[in-house]
């Protein structure tokens, strides 16, 4: 297993909810997630293994694997993973679904046929999802989802932007969260054939922010404030003035969002004074 497809799956388990309410239509309840792994020669670990309950109150395990490749075998190996579901929960419902997420277009089957066995299994392929039934919703989980859908000829670029505004504008209450799901974005994207650089388109639209006339000019003033303390330390001063860009591009996004002077002077440490040339 590549490192990028450990990374994308880590990805799409944290964002198991989403997963399971948007592309199965499955409305959860409560999800308490499973260990799967077996003491085996191998390694057999399937990817997300959860208990849960619908809001029908109807309780049953729920498995999710996640494809980067297409492989011959997959319906034997998703038939011993549920063999190993079943054997460690033996009197419960086990419903298997296969989340493909690769580049290639889909070649796997969802089940396997025999004169002793007759399986079958749901396959979901994100190239045939179209990319609005994620970018409309609500959260920063469902956004990042939608690069791996179908963009339905909308052009690439257009796409991001459009994800990394819609994501820009939900996380903007922290920057770390903020980081953390265009990083997610980032690395989802690999796994299609998208030739744009994620974390360069984002750094364009902070560019955008930076260049308007209330920006400017809270800029300006802090450096005219750091050349009072002197050229020789310019180079604390540049670093000072890269985290007041930051801080001050999060203040402007959360005023916009409605948050008072003093919430958010608290949030960024920025003060009331400097604040106040973001709304002038």
């Amino acid at each position: 297993m590549g490192k990028q497809d450990v990374i994308s799956k880590s990805i799409l388990k944290r964002i198991f909810v989403d997963v399971a309410t948007y592309l199965f239509g499955l409305k959860l309840h409560d999800v308490q997630l499973l260990d799967t792994e077996q003491q085996r020669i191998e390694d057999r670990r399937a990817d997300l293994v959860a208990r849960v309950q619908d809001e029908a109150g109807n309780n049953f395990i729920l498995h999710i694997e996640i494809q980067n490749q297409n492989q011959s075998i997959m319906p034997i190996r998703m038939l011993r993973y549920l063999t190993d579901i079943k054997l460690n929960h033996p009197d419960e419902t086990v419903f298997q679904y296969l989340l493909y997420i690769g580049r290639d277009k889909l070649a796997m089957a969802n089940g396997m046929q025999s004169q002793q066995l007759d399986y079958q299994y749901t396959v979901i392929d994100m190239h045939a999802i179209d990319y609005q039934e994620f970018i409309t919703q609500s959260t920063p989980d469902a956004i990042v989802m939608a690069i791996l859908c179908d963009f339905k000829g909308v052009p690439e670029k257009q796409i991001v932007h459009e994800l990394l505004n819609k994501l820009l504008n939900l996380t903007q209450h922290s920057s770390r969260e903020q980081r953390e799901y265009i990083s997610m974005l980032e690395i989802l994207a690999n796994n299609r054939s998208l030739d744009i650089d994620i974390q360069q388109e984002f750094e364009m639209l902070n560019l955008e922010i930076e260049q308007l006339p209330s920006y400017r000019i809270g800029m300006k003033r802090g450096e005219s404030q750091g050349e009072l303390r002197g050229e020789k330390r310019g180079e604390k001063r540049g670093e000072k003035r890269g985290e007041k860009i930051k801080a001050m591009l999060i203040a402007k996004k959360l005023l916009g969002a409605g948050m008072s002077m003093e919430q958010v002077s608290e949030i960024t440490d920025l003060s009331l004074g400097e604040l106040e040339t973001l709304i002038h």
